[in-house]
């Protein structure tokens, strides 16, 4: 406010020289941001939002928080436990709040996009199937089945059709409606049939008549659903009708002698029910929130289940909330000053209501524990529970350890040649520690001892570093100063990425009985290089341990007499392409610019016969080879694939001999799992595998055909049209690859998102670049 209107004698501020300001102060409710703890507060615990889930949600606790209901689940024969037994059981035993993924995963399809009401049919006919053949078959029918019955009654002839209906739930309107009573009398309001609309009786022709429903019976548990959207045709789209409606807390279905009952009813069970939940929608047509007021135990006191929280709730807002339709002020954001409230319509309303019959409270409301749940699915779901206990515990501590990955000579010759061909080791695959940080070095090399059987004085550990190139090398070995150092402040030094691992590699020397020894004193001209052997008959490559004499333990190593000529080649990088290059001999490591973690890949010499009789002659053409050779992976898991006979890794001696047959085992696995060929079929046998090649990604349309023809004994290529694999309905696509329509291998087997190893072929009478459509 400018001064000149304070100062203004017409504006009435100053009053004999005098201001006099008023301040209308608010206590506001302090704030408590500690962590909410719905088992702490209120003994029950909430369900996860795992993203548009609070529908079920609700649903979910309503039917838990029938006890009968939930033994009966308990109750249910399995060898595992089902998703909606392990759900109750953590909602029932866990402390915190519970996740809803596997059970969203076992009716995915089912679910989604579906409205409470469809969800409920859903769940229940599921829980039906179930339960067929079971103690607890038809659980289902006895708490939620109903019956009402469709009548016409002519008014003028003796004529009456009737026809029996059962229902698990009901939909009122509530359009129009003042409360349940209210939709109840226009469930089972009558509907005259005149004029135009008579209705045509047999044997009678056109009658007058009225038609309606009556109940038969009601069921122990009464679920209605509201109507609260409809289709408005003036604005042709649905919307939602937010007029108050109001929910009794107990329904006498009886009331006015029976009025919405059929005269078949039977009237020895009194229908005086208690609500016992109120499902809420909060929001509009496209777009809200699902929570729920559930009474367990049908006390007075209420409780609010909105997805993870769970709060008491007093009786008035329990039942005033889901209903109030009238408009109600909104709170001042600031207070004192002279702008009047607005006012803004509700629109939580109840979407659905549980009432539980008073003759059934006490079966429905039965005890449930531990007994009710067979032995096996308790002894299972407490393991479960551990250990999410212990992951979430491991979680929450896991910023006070630090996982050490310890790479050893056993684990380089399992992996290269086998799942493994560029670089040393795959680190996902081998053993890993989970280790304080506070914990000093030197007492983790205890901890390996134990692991490994190799003393500490025979241990050397090297740093792992990621190179320029984007390999992934032993670095440097850790000083004595380091090993005296905490685990975390190495793992801080050595990793520049403030990845949560360690990385380290062991290097044990061995003596000539394969026990280790101390590892020699190393001095600035030692290296740590690592030999692959490369033999291109075999088209195989393997590492050999690290040599003292190189060529003569090379020799010796691979079985090649002592003054057997090989030639070096250097592993530098495999990404985005093969670099392997030849190393001169007659130079020493240092001068052919080598270092601590480099590669050394060796073989014979590449004869002229091995240059015409082996693909891949020597080391850069199998490693290119390697590089561009379609795989395709098969996610085939076996679990005693490491059932080895231990003759093979252990023993007096390690001979070459003895070595290659343990290749040979671990490779048969490798074969059975990664599927390196490429399966050709008939296009007129689409079921059947003619027979596989292993090929090249990078081969092109025509390199592919000339093999496929060289194969089947075609002598012209070019008459082969090949026909891509659908991998959804495993069959042929329905066209064909164009002609040079594709450059590689690699792009005639991708089918969308998916890889596959599958190629029609068939022969054409004209070459294929004359072929026309």
């Amino acid at each position: 406010m400018p001064l000149s209107e304070l100062y203004n004698p017409g504006r009435g501020y100053l009053v004999n020289d005098t201001c006099i300001v008023e301040a209308k102060v608010v206590v506001l409710k302090i704030m408590d941001f500690q962590p909410y703890d719905s088992r702490k507060e209120t003994g029950y615990v909430g369900l996860k939002n795992q993203g548009a889930t609070c529908c079920m949600n609700s649903l979910l606790q309503t039917l838990y928080h029938i006890p009968y209901f939930r033994k009966a689940v308990y109750r249910i024969p399995t060898s595992i436990p089902l998703p909606l037994q392990s759900l109750f059981y953590k909602l029932q035993y866990s402390d915190n709040c519970v996740a809803i993924k596997e059970l969203t995963e076992s009716v995915r399809g089912d679910t989604y996009d579906h409205d409470v009401q469809e969800l409920n049919r859903v769940l229940c006919e599921k829980l039906e199937n179930k339960m067929k053949g079971t103690a607890v078959e038809g659980t289902i029918q006895q708490l939620f089945e109903g019956h009402y019955m469709n009548y016409i009654e002519c008014t003028n002839v003796d004529h009456k059709s009737t026809g029996k209906v059962s229902f698990n739930d009901l939909q009122l309107n509530i359009k129009g409606c003042r409360d349940v009573y209210a939709s109840f009398d226009k469930y089972v309001e009558v509907e005259r049939l005149e004029g135009d609309n008579k209705y045509h009786a047999d044997k009678h022709g056109l009658q007058d008549a009225k038609k309606g429903v009556l109940f038969l019976d009601f069921p122990p548990v009464l679920q209605l659903h509201l109507k609260r959207f409809e289709y408005d045709f003036m604005r042709d789209t649905m919307v939602k009708i937010n007029d108050r409606y109001e929910i009794p807390l107990q329904l006498d279905l009886d009331r006015e002698d029976g009025k919405y009952l059929s005269p078949e009813a039977g009237r020895r069970v009194c229908n005086l029910y208690t609500l016992h939940g109120v499902l809420v929608h909060s929001g509009e047509v496209h777009s809200g929130h699902y929570y729920a007021f559930i009474r367990p135990t049908l006390s007075e006191q209420w409780f609010k289940f909105d997805d993870e929280r769970v709060t008491q709730e007093d009786f008035k807002r329990a039942l005033e909330e889901p209903y109030s339709g009238e408009e109600e002020e909104s709170p001042q954001t600031n207070p004192g000053f002279n702008n009047k409230p607005f006012k803004f319509t509700k629109y939580s309303k109840a979407y659905m209501l549980v009432y539980i019959r008073e003759s059934d409270k006490d079966k429905i409301f039965c005890n449930v524990d531990e007994k009710d749940i067979s032995e096996h699915l308790r002894i299972r779901l407490k393991k479960e529970q551990k250990e999410l206990e212990h992951e979430k515990k491991k979680k929450a501590e896991a910023h006070l350890y630090t996982i050490i990955k310890v790479v050893r000579n056993e684990d380089l010759f399992e992996q290269i040649g086998r799942d493994i061909y560029f670089d040393l080791v795959n680190h996902n695959k081998v053993r890993s520690f989970h280790i304080q940080k506070q914990m000093p070095f030197n007492l983790f090399k205890e901890e390996v001892a134990k692991e490994f059987g190799v003393p500490v004085q025979f241990q050397r550990f090297w740093l792992w570093a990621k190179r320029q190139n984007h390999t992934y090398r032993p670095h440097r070995p850790l000083t004595l100063q380091e090993e005296t150092q905490p685990i975390g402040q190495l793992r801080e030094v050595s990793n520049k990425a403030h990845n949560a691992e360690l990385k380290l590699f062991l290097e044990i020397e061995p003596a000539p009985e394969l026990h280790p020894i101390p590892p020699p004193d190393r001095t600035k001209e030692d290296i740590l290089l690592f030999f692959k052997l490369y033999d291109a008959e075999k088209e195989e490559l393997r590492l050999v341990v690290k040599p003292l004499e190189i060529l003569k333990k090379l020799n010796e190593m691979a079985g090649f007499s002592p003054n057997e000529e090989i030639e070096l080649y250097e592993e530098i990088k495999f990404e985005p392409t093969v670099m392997c290059e030849h190393i001169d001999k007659k130079l020493t490591f240092r001068a052919s610019q080598l270092e601590d973690g480099d590669i050394i890949c060796f073989q014979k010499p590449a004869s002229a016969d091995s240059m015409t009789l082996c693909r891949y002659p020597d080391v850069p053409s199998f490693l290119e080879y390697v590089h561009n050779r379609q795989v395709f992976v098969k996610q085939i898991v076996i679990s005693s694939v490491f059932g080895l006979n231990k003759e093979l890794v252990t023993g007096n001696s390690l001979s070459w001999m003895t070595f290659s047959v343990f290749i040979i085992y671990f490779k048969r696995f490798f074969l059975f799992c990664c599927d390196r060929f490429v399966h050709f079929r008939s296009l007129e046998k689409p079921k059947e595998d003619d027979f596989c090649l292993e090929l090249s990604k990078a081969l092109t349309y025509d390199d592919v055909t000339k093999n496929v023809a060289c194969h089947i004994g075609l002598d012209d290529p070019t008459k082969i049209r090949l026909t891509p694999h659908d991998c959804y309905s495993q069959q042929p696509k329905p066209q064909a690859i164009k002609y040079q329509g594709v450059d590689h291998l690699s792009e005639m087997l991708i089918h969308y998102n998916q890889t596959s190893n599958i190629l029609y072929y068939e022969v054409l009478d004209i070459p294929l670049p004359e072929f026309k459509v």
